[in-house]
């Protein structure tokens, strides 16, 4: 696994992960899985799209988490 990657729940990230955080951790996890930092003009489209589902799932992911003793979910309040 890429070791540039966080963890992005708390309490490894004491407030809530920003879409930003999400997306980078997306784009770190694309670009690990297909060795390339970026992708040829041919390829981009595809890298592009690979990015912004790794980026749903993980939206949804720390959506759905509950971490004890913090409520449910990551936009609980």
């Amino acid at each position: 696994m890429c070791r540039s990657i966080k963890t992005l729940r708390p309490p490894a990230l004491p407030e809530e992960a920003t879409e930003a955080d999400i997306r980078a951790a997306a784009l770190q996890y694309v670009r690990k899985v297909s060795g390339f930092r970026a992708p040829a003009a041919h390829n981009q489209e595809v890298f592009d799209r690979a990015v912004e589902a790794v980026a749903q799932a993980t939206a949804e992911l720390l959506d759905g988490l509950e971490v004890r003793g913090a409520g449910a979910g990551r936009r609980a309040g």
